[in-house]
This record gives C-alpha cells, structure tokens and sequence, in this order.
C-alpha cells in the first residue's frame, strides 16, 4: 500500500469502527436519555456534549494522561494486552468514540423523543416487550436520525486533528491520518499533497452531507 494510501485508508478505518462502537453504545444511552427522567441526566447530558465546546487540545491532553501507562484505562490496557493505547490504532479509537459521541447521542436522543406515545403504548398493549417495541416500532420509526447520527459521527471523526494528534501523535500506518498528513506536508511544505488530501475530505464531507438531506427530505415528505 503506497505511502500516501495509507492515511486515507487508516482515516476510513478509524471512522468505521468509531461509528460502528457508537451506535451500539448510542441507541441504549440514547434510549435511557429519553425516556427516562432522572437527576442525573443533566449532569450526562452535559458530560456528552463537552467535546462540542471543549478545545480538542484541551479534551486530548486529559485522555493522553488517562491512557498513558500511569493512568487508569492505559495501565489497564497494557496489563490486558502488552502494549501502551497511546500512540496506537486502538488508542484513537477510544479518543474518537468520546470526541464524536455528541454526533451520534444528539440525533439518535431527539429521534427516541419524536416517535409517538401513542405508537410506544400500542405496541405494549399487543403484548409487545419493550425489546420488540424497540425493534420493530421506535427504531423503524427514527431511520432519519440513525441516518444523521451515522453521517455526521463519520464525518466528524474522518476531520479529527487535535484529538488524534494529542492521543495518536503522527505514526506512519498506525495513527497518521489524513488530517494529521495535511499538517504534516504544511510543515514540509509540500502543499500538492496537501491541497490533494484537502480536497478529498472536502469532497467527503459535502458528499455526505448532502447525501444526508436528500435523504432526510425524501423520508419527511414520505
């Protein structure tokens, strides 16, 4: 795989399985958010939505020192598995997860919020479980936020730069993705590489979104 292949290659990766990992923790948060009212979901809620106000610097700094192998989920993963999570694949991964989780809670939250009682009630008055009500009533009845919380965690992640870059560093076919190959050919100056891996997030990401609101504005006039 050639050398400028393989940050777009480990970008795509990295965002996979970022908004593979958030949607399965997404939809059960996101259902606990919603339907239930607890003190404590003000204080979650806010938790979640930090990486949108937070610099990434700031947000990436703390999780270098929780997964270093002094702190607590570094020193447990290198018991666990012989090797540091920072400066490694896996390592960015979990920074990813928690700077995109707004991206994915957000919409799959409001979603959960705007599926009728009355479609919820029904459902348990057939007999129904809450899991079959999931199943084939609520999340058949949301498709547009799962839609928008898988597009916009996968774009967001494929943009990461500060977060990755405190947690991952800039390691040739192990963390140097192509927001971390821009900054590196500025340095060099080599702005054709540049301007190359520019234009293809670029164009990934207005693709995608508006792929998006097609479809979202397809599925409301449906």
């Amino acid at each position: 795989m050639s050398e400028f292949i393989v940050p777009l290659w480990l970008t795509l990766k990295l965002s996979f399985w970022t908004t593979l990992i958030l949607l399965v923790i997404g939809i059960p948060l996101s259902y606990y958010l919603a339907y239930t009212k607890h003190r404590v979901n003000t204080l979650l809620e806010a938790v979640i939505s930090l990486p949108l106000v937070l610099p990434p610097t700031v947000l990436g700094f703390y999780l270098l020192l929780l997964f270093n192998k002094k702190g607590f989920l570094g020193y447990l993963w290198y018991k666990l598995f012989g090797k540091q999570l920072v400066f490694h694949f896996e390592g960015i991964v979990l920074a990813s997860i928690i700077y995109s989780m707004p991206m994915m809670i957000h919409p799959l939250t409001a979603g959960f919020r705007s599926v009728p009682k009355n479609l919820i009630e029904a459902s348990w008055t057939l007999g129904k479980s809450k899991l079959e009500t999931l199943l084939r009533v609520i999340l058949p009845n949301m498709k547009a936020s799962i839609l928008t919380g898988l597009v916009l965690s996968f774009a967001h992640t494929v943009g990461e730069f500060g977060v990755v870059l405190m947690v991952g560093g800039s390691v040739e076919g192990e963390t140097k993705v192509v927001s971390i190959a821009i900054y590196d050919a500025v340095e060099k100056i080599d702005y054709s590489t540049a301007h190359l891996y520019a234009f293809i997030l670029l164009s990934f990401s207005l693709l995608a979104l508006l792929s998006l609101y097609i479809l979202n504005r397809r599925w409301s006039i449906s």
